[in-house]
């Protein structure tokens, strides 16, 4: 990330715009659509600079550094895992496992859902159980 930070001004330029949904002294995070808008016109060929300044953004307010890094980095995201890539997942997934009390529905569909996954697994190594003898009398 760039060293320099937007000030107040700046940052209420900025979000005037559609396509940016928060910023900060440091960053800026854009909208979903905003990310899919530009996968799209950066396939068909243009350059990052170009699909910012058609989406009414400062470019030399931004920087083209960070318009560069991230294009790169919502290429690779798109590249990896498709539009689901281009999701902004911060809140919605931290990494961290659920420190609360979980009610008892909670419980009851969770443990559901790995009777399923377990009645699944067996099935299938059933399966192959059954395939292995079926090719050991083969032989």
């Amino acid at each position: 990330m760039t060293k320099r930070l937007f000030t107040k001004k700046e940052q209420e330029q900025l979000n005037c715009n559609p396509n940016v949904q928060a910023i900060s002294d440091k960053a800026i995070t854009y909208t979903e659509e905003f990310k899919r808008h530009f996968i799209a016109e950066n396939e068909k060929g243009k350059l990052p600079r170009t699909i910012f300044e058609e989406a009414g953004l400062d470019v030399e307010l931004i920087g083209l550094k960070r318009i560069s890094s991230a294009g790169k980095r919502w290429r690779a995201a798109y590249r990896t895992t498709g539009v689901a890539g281009l999701q902004d997942t911060r809140k919605t997934n931290s990494g961290r496992p659920i420190e609360r009390e979980l009610s008892l529905e909670e419980k009851i569909a969770r443990l559901e859902a790995k009777n399923r996954l377990l009645q699944a697994e067996n099935e299938l190594l059933k399966k192959l159980d059954l395939l292995e003898r079926q090719m050991l009398k083969k032989k």
